[in-house]
């Protein structure tokens, strides 16, 4: 059973270092050497750590993080048919190749797009926004799985058109398309929090309060993003207005041009103290290299200047973000909060002296793999799934049921960390368990999924461009799984819902082809009502019923003098409603 009650003792831990530890290895080694660090950290902490996941969890912890969704029956059974020593490596390498490659891609797609422009970037009438440019963009990057530090520098970088249609096309425009107004304020914090995991933006108007940040440096990080500009296309048909991106010149702010002896110009920008007086600001990134510096390495002088026949500032930023030590290491420690639960530093966008990591040797020791792998994220990926630790049980025994980070100790990974499915996570499996649309056309699926998620997210008009969502455990998304069309679609066993078969000529239930997964499994004869019992299971929760569950089910028949399709459709709905289902445990 799932641990069903929040741990309420919390302990502070420390991490462990392994000295003498390789960098650079292959595929097993690596994750190996991910293993031994961990096991070096509780050690130290004197814990020992959860037994291995059962097979089944496994793979539906797998199948959520590679694609998005749960497994099949079908893909259950198949996985339990390899031999035991194997079959966790040959489920990693199945979902990695190219058997599994388009719905990987297009789950990538998702979270990427996600984390670039939100869940209602380009959902709103005056975004600009194309976000199907976007994810066509996203997926067609992750297909060729292109190195992370080039997706980066695309992604800074762009210009064009966020529009498919358009010539100029280009679906990286749509990161920066709704950041670059206002000076640019957006995609100076926006890209320091993804690409370089520091928080800026609240320097944007005083020193930070509770780390080493000063103003100066947002501004002069803000100063690579002044060449650019976003101009806005009317789409005649939708009336929506979408983004351009373009590179100018940039001559300075203000009605001083700063030119030194040789005649060369320097484009400075000004930002205001608390107290009144105005600074000036040139392109510096964050570890305090001015860009004038870079500029004099290759025997240019004049590296302030905003003309881009000698410079471009953006392309300039990314160069120094892919060479920086905390590229790798914020999209290191973001693949790793994302699969293992939390990261090493919390949260990912706020990394730095303030707030160390919990494991800083495993941490710079991935990094460094990241960096000699050339950015491989499948590589990374593969790194850690294949780890004895994403491997572990989320049940807590006696010695750690103190690793609990939700308590706000830092977490020792001594077992898989439960958390809750997102809302495409649970749609899509939902889809997947229960095949409630069937019957749809393409294009009616895909509106539904978007009605289905949107009820969950609101824009927020701030400076941040935030969201609010209510996926969240609240009442409301519990009445909204409850009372859904999905939810109603996947439960209902209404004889009018049943298809001939294709050599009948009628739609009786004794010629009928079941629609959907639950109409499937009752009409099924060759089935006895546990196996029914047991297929609802796997099919939901990727295990068998137990004992006790079992009892339950038969009790219920029993009561109901053996009304087998009402008995069902109760216990699917319980299971689909469950705790067990919207977890990934």
């Amino acid at each position: 059973m799932l641990l069903s009650s929040v741990l309420s003792v919390a302990l502070l831990l420390s991490s462990a270092a392994v000295s003498g530890a390789p960098t650079l290895a292959d595929d097993n080694a690596t994750s190996e050497q991910i293993d031994a660090l961990l096991k070096a950290s509780w050690k130290l902490a004197g814990v020992s750590p959860s037994p291995r996941a059962p097979d089944g969890a496994w793979a539906r912890r797998l199948y959520l993080d590679l694609i998005g969704r749960i497994p099949t029956v079908d893909e259950l059974q198949a996985f339990a048919a390899e031999k035991p020593a194997e079959r966790r490596t040959r489920l990693i390498d199945r979902l990695l190749s190219d058997e599994y490659r388009d719905e990987r891609v297009a789950w990538q797609a998702t979270e990427a797009a996600i984390l670039l422009v939100g869940r209602t970037g380009g959902t709103t009438g005056n975004s600009p926004v194309h976000r199907p440019g976007l994810v066509q963009y996203l997926r067609e990057a992750f297909a060729e799985n292109r190195p992370h530090d080039q997706l980066m520098r695309q992604l800074v970088t762009a210009t064009g058109s966020v529009r498919p249609e358009d010539e100029d096309f280009n679906g990286a425009a749509n990161f920066l398309a709704d950041k670059l107004a206002d000076d640019g304020v957006q995609a100076t914090a926006r890209t320091a929090q993804l690409f370089l995991g520091v928080s800026v933006q609240c320097t944007q108007c005083h020193e930070h309060p509770f780390n080493e940040q000063k103003q100066s440096q947002f501004w002069e990080l803000n100063a690579f993003f002044r060449q650019a500009r976003v101009e806005r296309i009317r789409d005649e048909d939708s009336n929506r207005r979408y983004g351009r991106i373009v590179d100018r010149d940039f001559l300075g702010q203000g009605v001083l041009r700063q030119a030194s002896l040789d005649g060369s110009e320097r484009a400075q920008i000004f930002y205001e103290l608390r107290n009144g007086r105005l600074k000036v600001a040139y392109p510096t990134f964050i570890d305090g290299t001015p860009l004038a510096d870079v500029m004099a390495e290759r025997g240019l002088t004049d590296g302030d200047t905003g003309r881009l026949a000698r410079v471009n500032r953006r392309a300039e930023l990314a160069d120094l973000i892919a060479a920086s030590p905390e590229f790798a290491r914020v999209s290191v420690n973001r693949e790793w909060a994302r699969l293992m639960g939390y990261g090493m530093v919390r949260p990912p966008e706020d990394m730095g002296p303030h707030n160390p990591a919990s494991h800083p040797e495993l941490l710079e020791t991935l990094a460094e793999a990241f960096r000699q792998s050339g950015f491989d994220r499948l590589q990374l990926t593969r790194w850690i799934v294949s780890t004895d630790a994403y491997g572990l049980d989320s049940r807590a025994g006696v010695s750690n049921r103190d690793d609990d980070p939700s308590l706000g100790v830092p977490p020792l990974y001594s077992r898989f960390y439960l958390r809750q499915l997102s809302a495409e996570q649970i749609y899509d499996s939902l889809i997947t368990a229960t095949r409630a649309d069937e019957g749809l056309e393409e294009t009616e699926r895909a509106a539904a999924r978007r009605r289905w998620l949107r009820q969950f997210t609101t824009a927020q008009e701030n400076d941040e461009n935030g969201e609010a969502t209510s996926f969240n455990g609240s009442i409301s998304q519990t009445l909204a799984m409850m009372n859904s069309d999905v939810m109603r679609r996947a439960t209902e066993l209404d004889t009018s819902r049943w298809r001939p078969a294709p050599a009948a000529g009628s739609a009786s239930l004794a010629d009928a082809k079941p629609q959907g997964f639950l109409s499937s499994i009752a009409a099924d004869p060759t089935q006895t009502d546990a196996q029914r019992i047991e297929r609802l299971y796997l099919a939901a929760l990727a295990r068998m019923p137990e004992r006790g569950e079992r009892r339950m089910a038969e009790a219920l028949l029993a009561t109901r003098a053996g009304d087998v399709g009402q008995t069902l459709r109760d216990v699917w709905w319980a299971l689909l409603n469950s705790n067990e289902f919207i977890l990934n445990h």
